[in-house]
């Protein structure tokens, strides 16, 4: 079934064959209430009862094609580890449900790779869920409990007046300027960080820059974007101040204009690490690897982050394959280690029902 998945090409907005597809098999599977949403994101329900979990992969991949093909232990194809094995081994997870013990919602979303307008339409229903997972590519040995919040901004600086490149003594040049800008920032929201661990550090990156008119004029104006990844002991909003504080300084010592706007704003998430979900995939985890998980905090930013803070309830991500295969131009995951996280995840089932129904009495 993983391997048909990879067959069907579905890179962001253009998921529907794999939402076809996967109905289909929830249907196969006796899933109840199978609907595709307005947005795409197809959505099943299994078994009843408490707790109420949402086990939720990615239809989409990001572009480019990966030939499809089984070499050894090594299943190829765009997707295979980022995260048609995440999202497969929860179907089939959670077909395992038996009414009573628990209600699986089972989700394919879209555009995660995008814009995530699969998990941002998600979050607006009213589905009363106890807890989350989200299926990328962590190793079957490594539950994922955080992510970084991330800002982007888009910061436009401009000078007076422009000049003939033969006399650039002229006029103030918007790119040298935006540098200056790009220079300082970094150094101002980095600061003081030498004892943190890589999960737990505050990033800028310059992502993308543009001005200029012509190539013997100096720039009159520059629009520079910036890429910035917050750990969960800080917020977007502390971090926008000190962007706001940075920028009208800057411009008044180098008496230049800039103005910025946020292009995106994510809050950082953390799951509580004594919460029942955690507990049950260390369970699980134990049970079939016959080793402890290590709950590890990542430098990304995912769709965790929007429905753990919109929700307020304990969400993980988890899933088979290795993440430094992701967007790879040969992507491949191992076989072996998609079927063992099926069972892992089962068992994670199992051992949540009983932790829940335990902190309910």
């Amino acid at each position: 079934m993983l391997e048909k998945a990879l067959k069907l090409y579905t890179p962001s907005l253009s998921e529907k064959p794999m939402a076809e597809f996967l109905a289909d098999k929830c249907d196969d599977l006796g899933f109840e209430d199978i609907q595709i949403d307005e947005v795409g994101n197809i959505i099943a329900k299994k078994g009843s009862g408490t707790p109420r979990i949402m086990l939720c992969g990615h239809m989409d991949v990001v572009p480019g094609k990966v030939k499809v093909r089984r070499e050894g232990d090594s299943l190829y194809g765009r997707g295979a580890s980022d995260a048609k094995a995440p999202l497969m081994a929860m179907l089939f997870a959670a077909a395992s449900i038996q009414n009573n013990n628990g209600t699986v919602f089972f989700v394919g979303a879209v555009d995660e790779e995008g814009n995530a307008t699969g998990i941002k339409n998600l979050v607006k229903k009213e589905m009363d869920i106890d807890y989350a997972v989200f299926g990328e590519p962590s190793g079957i040995k490594q539950v994922t409990i955080a992510y970084k919040g991330r800002l982007a901004i888009n910061l436009k600086v401009s000078v007076e007046d422009s000049s003939h490149a033969s006399a650039p003594w002229l006029s103030k040049n918007a790119i040298q300027e935006s540098m200056v800008f790009a220079k300082e920032i970094k150094e101002r929201l980095e600061e003081n960080q030498e004892d943190r661990t890589k999960g737990m550090l505050l990033t800028v990156t310059m992502t993308e820059i543009k001005g200029g008119t012509s190539h013997n004029v100096t720039p009159k104006e520059c629009e520079t974007i910036f890429d910035i990844r917050i750990p969960v002991d800080m917020n977007c909003k502390s971090i926008e101040q000190k962007i706001a504080t940075s920028v009208n300084e800057i411009a008044h010592e180098r008496q230049v204009e800039a103005f910025y706007s946020i292009l995106d704003e994510t809050e950082p998430f953390e799951a509580p690490h004594n919460s029942s979900i955690v507990r049950a995939f260390t369970l699980g985890v134990m049970e079939v690897e016959h080793s402890r998980p290590t709950l590890i905090r990542k430098t990304g930013t995912g769709d965790m982050n929007v429905l753990g803070n919109q929700w307020g309830i304990p969400v993980v991500t988890y899933g088979p394959g290795d993440p430094h295969e992701a967007h790879t131009i040969d992507e491949k995951v191992s076989i072996d280690e998609y079927l063992r996280g099926i069972e892992i995840i089962k068992k994670m089932l199992q051992h949540l029902k009983r932790l829940h129904d335990k902190k309910m009495k």
